[in-house]
């Protein structure tokens, strides 16, 4: 585990040729996500949930209610990048929508079972993929051409990222 608290799992590598088993077993990681970060806030009072996982940095609550905006968002990227030729996809401005009242209020319950819908809905997209479509991409006006397999292990890499945020903060405070 790194000691970084930014990135407590390292930041995101891509790979260059991704077989697979890789995207099999990222995609396993997407299906259990919901279930862990359901079970890392499990019991966690309300003052917990509104402690940051580090100075500056987001609550607890909304780091959950950021995996379900994040998510939604990467749902979508993948739809587009199936049904249109290379779409030019709109980021957003996640800092910002962290602090929209829909993020810093309501009870993490919300967005888990949000996240456990858009999960379900994109294990059985990734799942039906013939190999040719894998190499469907979307472009993202700063990070470039990212093709479908790549983002497959983005979108795994960031639930560890943020699962991670929400388990250290938990050991490291003891609670």
């Amino acid at each position: 585990m790194n000691t970084d608290l930014r990135y407590p799992i390292g930041e995101f590598a891509p790979f260059e040729a991704i077989s697979p088993a890789e995207r099999s077993y990222w995609i396993d990681q997407l299906r259990a996500l919901p279930g862990q970060v359901r079970d890392a806030v499990s019991g966690l009072t309300e003052e917990q949930l509104d402690t940051p996982y580090r100075p500056d940095g987001w609550t607890i609550r909304q780091v959950v209610h950021h995996l379900a905006d994040s998510h939604m968002n990467a749902l979508q990227r993948v739809k587009l990048a199936l049904t249109e030729d290379e779409p030019v996809i709109k980021p957003y401005e996640e800092h910002l929508w962290a602090e929209l009242p829909d993020s810093v209020s309501p009870a993490p319950e919300l967005s888990l079972k949000m996240l456990e819908g858009i999960h379900t809905r994109m294990v059985l997209l990734f799942k039906s993929l013939k190999e040719d479509e894998w190499e469907r991409s979307y472009v993202h006006p700063v990070n470039g051409k990212i093709r479908l397999d790549r983002h497959v292990g983005l979108y795994a890499w960031h639930g560890r990222h943020h699962l991670a945020h929400i388990t250290s903060l938990v050991r490291r405070m003891d609670w």
